[in-house]
């Protein structure tokens, strides 16, 4: 049975969700699963906005068909071809003998990649700011490559300011019948894995994302859909703002994210003494995260989040903590910069992950370094305990300057 919603009077929802499906890109949790958006415009001739993953297409084909009532569709239109938005093009042309897909040069080198599918006459190849007329309604294609693939386009409806969006300004999680972002508590229940989703997904493009968000400035839009999560209709001038601070790696807070690694508690202990002052202090929206029992996405968010950062970890075989290892990999492959960081280390005989975290910060771009670098022998003492204050009162010193 079909499952849609009406974006516009022309313009109709038919994607779907997936609740099933525990890791994203088999490798992002997603405990409240994953919407994948599609989006199909009537008008005197019809067309689709990209397909969803192969985990959705009988809701997905129920839903075209639905929608068309018995009508041919003319056009679909591929802003990006990674398998979780192109799995339904075979399908699609054959069901309908006519369909011409709409792409850029990228689009179907990908296409031949993935797929044997006969693609002779059947394509009409895009340039950027071509346009298509369905009647009353002109689609414009703007380029916007490494958002986060290179053919990535997305598709600006002229005569209802809609912008498909691909894959930026989307979200993780399902869509619990709602589909646009004022029937939901965004802040509440989807601005972390908004967050995430543009951290891990995106979050390496920020320059990408920046010449994109530079080329639409002047375009008025009332509504973006993307293809995963809710529909933008009430608080763009919020996402955009989300998207201006991420794609610069400029904090949304003045706060610290503290992320540790502890093996038997004693560099936990010390955590828990320095956010506890922190907070005497006056520190709101403090983070603490174990970099072991936490999957290093969601650090990776608070890292966006957050102006200030402490890794704290043990050595260990000679090294950093295997999972702090994994976390600044990570944020070196993600572009992050312009953050504070302040560094703790533990070692019974011979601590020195701390100098090994300073080498691999140093490799990023404008990351700031806090003095002094806590060192525990073992455990925290009254010597160590002196640098840990120390590093409160500096952390406190670099929050109040703007």
């Amino acid at each position: 049975m079909y499952c849609t919603r009406a974006v516009s009077d022309a313009v109709t929802w038919v994607g779907g969700n997936d609740r099933r499906l525990s890791l994203f890109e088999n490798l992002f949790p997603i405990p409240r699963g994953v919407t994948y958006n599609s989006y199909l415009i009537l008008d005197e001739k019809t067309a689709l906005i990209d397909t969803v993953d192969a985990s959705i297409s009988r809701q997905f084909l129920e839903n075209i068909m639905h929608t068309l009532a018995g009508r041919h569709l003319d056009y679909l239109v591929v802003n990006h071809m990674e398998p979780d938005h192109c799995a339904n093009i075979e399908e699609l042309l054959l069901r309908f003998p006519e369909l011409k897909v709409v792409g850029n040069a990228k689009t179907f080198t990908l296409m031949r990649q993935f797929y044997d599918f006969d693609l002779e006459g059947r394509i009409i190849t895009v340039v950027e700011n071509d346009t298509l007329s369905l009647g009353a309604h002109t689609l414009r294609f703007v380029f916007t490559p490494m958002v986060h693939w290179p053919e990535v386009m997305m598709t600006y409806e002229e005569h209802e300011h809609i912008l498909f969006s691909a894959d930026a300004f989307g979200s993780f999680g399902a869509l619990n019948g709602h589909l646009f972002d004022d029937e939901i508590d965004f802040e509440c229940g989807w601005m972390a894995d908004t967050r995430r989703y543009y951290g891990n997904i995106v979050g390496k493009y920020g320059p990408q994302v920046q010449a994109a968000l530079n080329k639409l400035s002047g375009v008025e839009i009332r509504m973006v859909c993307p293809l995963h999560g809710p529909v933008w209709r009430s608080g763009l001038d919020r996402l955009l703002d989300k998207y201006r601070h991420w794609s610069t790696y400029t904090p949304e807070e003045r706060s610290v994210a503290v992320f540790y690694g502890s093996m038997y508690g004693d560099t936990e202990n010390a955590v828990n003494i320095l956010t506890s002052r922190l907070a005497e202090a006056g520190v709101k929206n403090i983070a603490v995260y174990d970099v072991s029992s936490t999957h290093v996405s969601t650090m990776i968010a608070e890292v966006f989040r957050c102006s200030h950062l402490v890794l704290a970890a043990p050595t260990y075989n000679n090294g950093v903590y295997p999972a702090m290892l994994n976390l600044l990999h990570d944020m070196k492959a993600l572009n992050l910069q312009n953050r504070t960081v302040a560094l703790m280390e533990n070692g019974s005989w011979a601590p020195s992950c701390a100098r090994q975290m300073r080498a691999l910060l140093e490799e990023m771009k404008s990351m700031e370094i806090l003095e002094p670098v806590v060192t525990l022998k073992s455990a925290l003492k009254d010597d160590s305990l002196a640098q840990l204050d120390a590093l409160r009162d500096a952390l406190i010193a670099s929050l109040m300057t703007e």
